[in-house]
């Protein structure tokens, strides 16, 4: 992955109170560890149980403009992974094949329900499986793909 592409840390689903504050969807329970969003135009000062305070947001009516928008970080901004490790947005957009080396599709989506990952791939005739994200479903992937174990496809 590009380490200045954009990851998605949370997104402002609307306005809170008439001083600024905005209600955010947290996609990570860190974000207050980054400062700066979308390329510095938004500066956090506070967060609190999905309520944030940015430094630009005057008034309850900037904070409605807000609705909707996503709050990113460059890639490289995240810390380092561990071995057997990834972000969602490491994942998505891969291609996928089988250990056979059959093109399979493409990661479109990821999914927890609670045991786990879960990957959405996106076949090219536009059909859609779902396998888990663990070692015996998933034997490697890197930057470039994704392989797939056939056994796991249904």
């Amino acid at each position: 992955m590009t380490p200045d592409k954009p990851v998605t840390l949370a997104v402002v689903t609307g306005a809170h109170g008439v001083t600024g504050e905005v209600r955010v969807k947290l996609f990570t329970d860190d974000l207050a560890r980054y400062r700066s969003f979308n390329g510095g135009s938004l500066t956090l000062k506070s967060l609190r149980s999905g309520i944030a305070r940015f430094a630009e947001v005057p008034d309850r009516n900037a904070a409605e403009r807000l609705r909707g928008t996503e709050l990113t970080v460059p890639r490289s901004a995240l810390p380092p992974l561990d071995d057997g490790e990834y972000y969602h947005a490491d994942l998505l957009g891969l291609a996928c094949v089988s250990t056979t080396g059959e093109a399979l599709g493409t990661v479109v989506a990821i999914d927890d329900f609670g045991a786990g990952d879960v990957i959405e791939i996106e076949r090219p005739d536009a059909k859609r499986f779902m396998i888990p994200m663990n070692k015996h479903a998933v034997p490697e992937w890197d930057d470039a793909r994704l392989v797939v174990d056939p056994a796991f496809i249904t």
